[in-house]
């Protein structure tokens, strides 16, 4: 398993963005991989962009991501506060919504919804990502559910077992209106991370997958990594 140069070394900083369409969105897709790389003493500084969920829905995301972001160097929030299941009807207002936390943040890494996800939610988020940050690198995350669309991933953060306990735990304790349903459980969690950390051969068994569709490669002294 080819293995690519850290984003960010040990005390340095690292400005990485977050983009969910539901308030559990993130914490699904990358959660594990935002506790590894805090655990690791990288200076993570988030920006935490949820696009719906009003009164309960937002309070657990805001719970949520200060439970899990404690140990970050710096976190902003910006809660879109649009109706769940109809972002694609409110295109001209979550539009308007990415250009203005564009003004406000100019990350390194964004992590967000995959472009072929069947939620329509998740793929008008996805595609205003693109939109919106063309010169970051972007990871798609995956969001396990019914429509069985998950893909092949091509990039992997290996988990320890550790953390990815904890992150299933984290998500049960946080997200009770979403406990409800049946593929929403520790089971799930656990599975995917077990088998995406059988494919990349992780030592602690575990990993979270991601898309990339665009990186640029340099060797030699030139080489640097991208803020």
């Amino acid at each position: 398993m080819l293995k690519l140069q850290p984003l960010a070394a040990p005390g340095e900083p690292l400005h990485v963005l977050c983009v969910g369409a539901h308030s559990d969105d993130i914490e699904i897709g990358c959660a594990g991989t935002l506790l590894e790389w805090l655990g690791s003493g990288c200076r993570l500084e988030l920006s935490w962009m949820v696009l719906t969920g009003e009164s309960e829905r937002r309070v657990e995301a805001t719970r949520s991501a200060r439970a899990l972001l404690r140990r970050a160097e710096s976190v902003s929030y910006y809660f879109g506060g649009f109706r769940d299941g109809f972002l694609p009807a409110q295109y001209e207002q979550v539009k308007a919504f990415f250009e203005q936390v564009r003004q406000q943040v100019s990350p390194g890494l964004v992590f967000t919804h995959r472009l072929e996800d069947r939620h329509q939610d998740h793929r008008l988020a996805a595609e205003l990502t693109w939109n919106t940050w063309r010169d970051q690198m972007v990871l798609e995350y995956e969001i396990p559910k019914y429509e069985g669309d998950l893909g092949q991933p091509n990039v992997y953060v290996p988990l320890s077992a550790q953390v990815a306990r904890r992150k299933a735990a984290h998500l049960q304790r946080h997200f009770g209106t979403q406990r409800s349903k049946a593929w929403f459980s520790e089971d799930t969690f656990l599975g995917l991370s077990r088998l995406r950390g059988i494919e990349c051969r992780a030592e602690g068994g575990h990993a979270e997958a991601f898309h990339v569709r665009k990186a640029c490669l340099t060797v030699g002294p030139s080489a640097g990594r991208s803020r």
